[in-house]
């Protein structure tokens, strides 16, 4: 079953959650500002992915700026921050089988479902 990682409140996760609507896909809502992924959840959705953590991670968070821009952190450290601070997990994130993508681009999130 495909999943979404979605925040209600950003525009670009709304879209792909209401496009995956209208493709008459079966998906799950993953909120995962309500629900944070743990650390080994988080790690398995970077390989998925095909990321680093450092690319998944919104640096434009104020948090980010705030608590971690310009610090000498490793992959496990930005991993935790992101368990501690969901709000930094880039989204939406489309997740079906084994493959993930950030479906920001409606055009990527199509042949990929």
């Amino acid at each position: 079953m495909i999943q979404i990682y979605h925040n209600q409140r950003c525009g670009k996760s709304r879209n792909c959650k209401l496009f995956l609507e209208e493709s008459n896909q079966d998906f799950e809502i993953i909120n995962y500002l309500n629900t944070p992924p743990t650390f080994s959840e988080l790690n398995e959705l970077l390989n998925k992915l095909k990321f680093t953590p450092i690319e998944l991670v919104r640096q434009k968070e104020k948090i980010w700026i705030d608590n971690f821009k310009n610090k000498p952190l490793t992959d496990d450290q930005i991993i935790q921050a992101m368990v501690e601070n969901p709000i930094l997990i880039e989204r939406p994130i489309v997740i079906k089988e084994d493959k993930a993508i950030i479906g920001r681009d409606l055009e990527k999130v199509k042949p990929f479902i």
